[in-house]
């Protein structure tokens, strides 16, 4: 496998880059096109403190050494290419013996994923209607009738005064208080 990793360009053009060159550098490395994978990493070039993504990109292609005697055109190639989203590219060449690379795939998944093998999440989902009404409609009305039937139910007791509202709220120490028809009302539950 052939494996182009591209740092100072974002995956979104890197992602652009693998689907228009990918069958040309496997043409150009004289292999399938299932043999080329490009990684976009998620880092930032940077020099001297100021990052230079977009204006930078380092380019790392390992391969098989078989593949060293296409190197010259292969660099070439991605430099052109490059170019078009950089500023400046720079390509470096690591090669590896074909025996140090080992893979399992699994033979009851296709190799990659590709467009037209895609689960499309919207298509399944078409018969489902989404709910644009008011999810609350009648709570206001729910909750008055529970507090009515004694759910919740009013006490307050200070030991050293009654407790009475003041400027909407309650001047009493106990929690979850509030002031109801300028009385107030402390709330627990039976």
């Amino acid at each position: 496998m052939i494996i182009i990793t591209v740092y100072g360009l974002d995956q979104y053009a890197v992602g652009h880059y693998s689907k228009n060159h990918s069958e040309n550098l496997a043409q150009l490395f004289e292999t399938k096109i299932e043999n080329i994978a490009f990684i976009a990493s998620d880092e930032y070039v940077f020099h001297n403190g100021v990052e230079q993504t977009s204006w930078q990109a380092l380019v790392k292609v390992e391969a098989p050494e078989k593949y060293e005697v296409i190197e010259d055109k292969a660099a070439q190639y991605l430099l052109k290419t490059l170019s078009e989203f950089s500023i400046h590219v720079r390509v470096v060449f690591d090669y590896f013996h074909s025996h140090h690379e080992h893979e399992f795939l699994n033979k009851s998944y296709p190799r990659y994923i590709k467009e037209d093998n895609l689960v499309n999440v919207e298509d399944s989902e078409e018969d489902e209607e989404l709910y644009e009404g008011n999810i609350f409609e009648g709570m206001e009305k729910k909750l008055e009738e529970a507090y009515r039937e004694g759910e919740h139910h009013c006490h307050c007791h200070d030991e050293d005064h009654e407790c009475h509202c003041e400027d909407g709220e309650c001047d009493c120490d106990e929690k979850d208080c509030d002031c109801d028809d300028e009385h107030c009302c402390c709330h627990t539950k039976h």
